[in-house]
């Protein structure tokens, strides 16, 4: 089988890092009281983290670029119709799905990092630009912040459902391209 390097380390290193980090905030966001100071912190890593993306989305490698894998709507719902019938092409990077999947994430982070810094909590505090918002405004945001994460959860599910979907009626492995930076490409779309 031919190799291709397709994710490069910065992508990686910024996958897993985002990976383990929603993890914690979960955690440390049930058990707020005793992990604020980590939450908080956890927070602002994951909005450096969107910060990265974002950059690397215009600077980084091919298949880290947003132009390689962000289609329009008509071969985004082409490409929906091809995998239901079971004959969308390979992709070496992200598919048209997948591209608009990494977009909900990374906006939906956004807005979890955003929110939380105005975030009020009676108990611990909250955020720590609550007091630059009225206590209205803040109450909003932190609706927002809470309802907002369990969006987030749904995406995520929804992403790793993809994954296991991809290696089970697609015999594509994405995880392993994701750990060490190759994919197999033999099969790959010729328009890649």
């Amino acid at each position: 089988m031919n190799k291709t390097y397709v994710w490069d380390l910065p992508t990686r290193l910024f996958h897993w890092s985002l990976a383990a980090l929603v993890a914690f905030q979960w955690l440390s966001g049930e058990f707020k009281d005793q992990l604020l100071e980590f939450h908080l912190l956890g927070g602002y890593a994951i909005l450096a983290l969107v910060a990265f993306r974002l950059l690397w989305g215009f600077v980084g490698s091919r298949y880290a670029r947003f132009s390689d894998f962000l289609h329009g709507i008509g071969p985004t719902l082409a490409y929906a119709r091809a995998l239901r019938a079971n004959a969308a092409p390979r992709y070496l990077g992200h598919n048209p799905l997948g591209g608009w999947m990494i977009v909900a994430l990374l906006a939906m982070l956004a807005l979890q990092g955003m929110t939380g810094l105005f975030a009020r909590d009676e108990v611990v505090g909250g955020g720590p630009l609550r007091h630059m918002v009225s206590e209205h405004m803040g109450e909003i945001l932190t609706g927002l912040h809470e309802a907002s994460f369990n969006l987030l959860l749904l995406l995520v599910v929804a992403h790793v459902a993809s994954i296991v979907a991809h290696r089970r009626f697609k015999g594509e492995d994405l995880v392993r391209p994701m750990l060490t930076g190759y994919k197999d490409s033999d099969e790959a779309s010729k328009k890649q």
